[in-house]
Parts: structure tokens; sequence; C-alpha cells
């Protein structure tokens, strides 16, 4: 006998709290595992997530209990704006964890992102500014938070690391997690941590600059080099790495104390050449690892896969940014169901394809639909 997507991932929203005092003609479980297969198959908003459940009645009947049919629009919205959110989140790391176990030394990539129209003015309500986690090796967002409006990700990014098992990870996050009180975070979790340094650490920057960029100075020191070329497409492509875990320039930074678990310091140089145009980038960044060029240079070309794999993918097939859910906590509920749809459709690898023909297939094909579901 096939299994039944609520036997899979709805078990893991069972126990979510029912959010309405009254009116509770329709099971909260019929109205999330509906939610979640539309979202798979292209849904945008309630209105198409109430299409989308006539559509496929007879096939959600098989295994939902529907007493009153599909719910309507009006339902889903008001459900998902009272829903609570932290709630739905912890569901959807639950179900992340059960499924996937991180490897050893994975990437695990923190950056944020904000969804330009869910604000209201009318309300004074920001725009939502999601947080999110990236496993690079299994492909999958591993969890998610909402940065509070009165706060920024600087205060985020520890609450979001203390809700994930990431031991014998490597963290990579972005400038505006280059802080102390991260690094420590990070390291109290039996993690590894690769942070970009910029001009918001303004000598820690200077330092790194003032040795990387002098070649005689490099001569000095003991240090790991490594390279790679990419062709593509009539552009050229350098990167170097260099990096150190010289005892003498660690404390060359100066503040060295200040940063728990700190064994390595790096500089990433990309030269790019399209025709006769050449642009040269330097980066600069400190570690927990011992020096090692090649596995540093990996980790930050991983890091920018939340950029192409999860927002660029978000925003462009999702259409995450042009989403004018506003209401109560149903924007930040319906990211977590854009997300909960995503991981889905990355596990499914039966079908090579891209994430939008996979939407496109799973709403034609209810076998392969199923087969999204139940992974």
């Amino acid at each position: 006998m096939e299994p039944v997507p609520n036997a899979t991932i709805g078990e893991y929203f069972r126990d979510l709290e029912d959010p309405r005092q009254d009116n509770k003609r329709h099971k909260l479980l019929d109205i999330v595992v509906i939610a979640i297969c539309a979202a798979i198959c292209g849904a945008d908003g309630w209105r198409d997530v109430e299409l989308f459940g006539h559509a496929k009645h007879d096939w959600l009947k098989s295994f939902l209990e529907l007493p009153h049919g599909i719910p309507s629009h009006d339902t889903f919205g008001r459900v998902f704006a009272l829903l609570n959110a932290e709630k739905f989140e912890a569901c959807f790391r639950e179900w992340v964890q059960a499924v996937e176990e991180l490897s050893e030394g994975q990437i695990v990539a923190i950056d944020g992102k904000t969804l330009r129209r869910s604000h209201d003015r009318a309300n004074g309500k920001a725009a939502l500014h999601m947080l999110s986690a990236w496993a690079s090796e299994n492909g999958l967002v591993i969890g998610q938070l909402k940065v509070d409006e009165q706060t920024n990700e600087i205060t985020a990014i520890p609450q979001l690391l203390d809700m994930l098992q990431i031991n014998g990870c490597i963290v990579t996050i972005d400038a505006i997690g280059c802080q102390s009180e991260i690094a420590a975070c990070i390291i109290d979790q039996q993690a590894d941590y690769v942070l970009t340094v910029k001009e918001n650490q303004s000598r820690l920057h200077q330092a790194l600059e003032d040795l990387f960029d002098n070649a005689e100075e490099l001569n000095w020191i003991r240090y790991s080099h490594h390279q790679t070329i990419q062709k593509d497409h009539g552009r050229i492509e350098v990167r170097q790495c260099w990096s150190t875990s010289d005892a003498a320039y660690l404390d060359y930074i100066g503040n060295l104390s200040d940063w728990q678990g700190l064994h390595s310091i790096a500089m990433i140089q990309s030269e790019r050449c399209v025709g006769q145009d050449t642009t040269i980038q330097r980066r600069y960044f400190i570690s927990s690892l011992q020096s090692n060029a090649q596995q540093l240079l990996r980790a930050v070309r991983s890091h920018w896969e939340i950029e192409n794999k999860v927002h660029w993918v978000l925003d462009i097939t999702f259409q995450e940014d042009a989403s004018r859910v506003r209401k109560g906590n149903a924007p930040q509920n319906l990211a977590v169901l854009r997300r909960i749809a995503l991981n889905l459709l990355r596990r499914e690898r039966t079908a090579k394809c891209s994430i939008r023909a996979k939407r496109l297939k799973a709403g034609w094909d209810n076998d392969y639909l199923l087969k999204v579901l139940i992974g």
C-alpha cells in the first residue's frame, strides 16, 4: 500500500494548536496539508490554494478527512494569520531534523532576506525580514527565524543558531555576522565558523588588509594557498585564497582574545575577465578552522548557494517578493510554507529538471506529487 502524505510530513504538524476559538468546520491538519501541497504545485496565495484544493478534491479526500469539503480562501487566510508562527517554524525544523542528518564538515550558510511587499504602511508594519540557514550538502533550508522589527540580524543570528543542531558543521556568515558574540555562540555548539570581515570591524579589516595586500610581508609567514579557474560563456574567473595560522600574525590583528576559537585568517582574491575588461576583488575572513586555503575557499564559495538556490528561487519561482499577504502571522507562515515546498522539491531527485518544472509536474501528476510529499 502506498504511504500517504499525512502519515509522513503531516505527522510533524499534528500537534499544532488550533488558533480558532470557534467556527472549526475544517480540520487544522487538513488546512495545513492542503496548503503545503498547493505551495508545491505553484500556489502563491490563498485564492490559489483554494483553487488547487477544488481541483484535487478527490485525491486529497483519499488521505484527508475534509468533513466539509475544501476550505475557502478566506479560511486559509484567517487560519494562517492566527496560527502561532514560532510553533509552525518549530514544526518545520523538527521535520527537517527528522528527515536529514547534517554530515561532519558540512557548510551551513546563514543569511537574511526581506519580503519586499509584505509591509503594511496603513498599520505601520515594516516588511518582513527572514533569517535562513542553508545546509549546502543536503541542499535544504534547515531553519528560519523572523528578525524582529526592533532588532537586527546581529541579535537574531544567535537565536537561530541555538535552534539548530550544527555540531561538527562549518557556519558561514556575511559581514553583519562578524561579531565576537556570534563566533562564541558557534564554538559553544561545537561547530566551526568562517566569517567575512568588512569595514564594520574596521580595526580587524585594516589589519588583514595590511597583511595580505603586502606581498613582501607574505614571504615571512607560513601560509596556505589554493587557486581555482572557472570558464563560462566567455568569462574567466580566477579565485585565489591565502590563509595562515601563524601565531605571530594572529597576534598582529590586535584583539585576538575577543574572538573565541579563532585559528586562521584568510584573503580571497577574485579576478574576473570578460573580453578586455578585468576586475579584481579582495575579501577577508577569520575562521576557527586551521589554515587550509582549499577548505576555506570551498566554504566561502558554498556560502553563496543560499543566494542562488534559496533566495533567488523564492523570488523568481515562488514569487515571494511579489506576495501581498500581510495580515497577522500570515506572511511569516506563508514563508515557512514556501521553504517546506522548496525542501520537498529539492529532496525529490528522480526528475532531472528545474524547481519550476517540478512544481508544474507535481500539479499535473498526482503520482509525482505523492512522490514529492513522501520523499
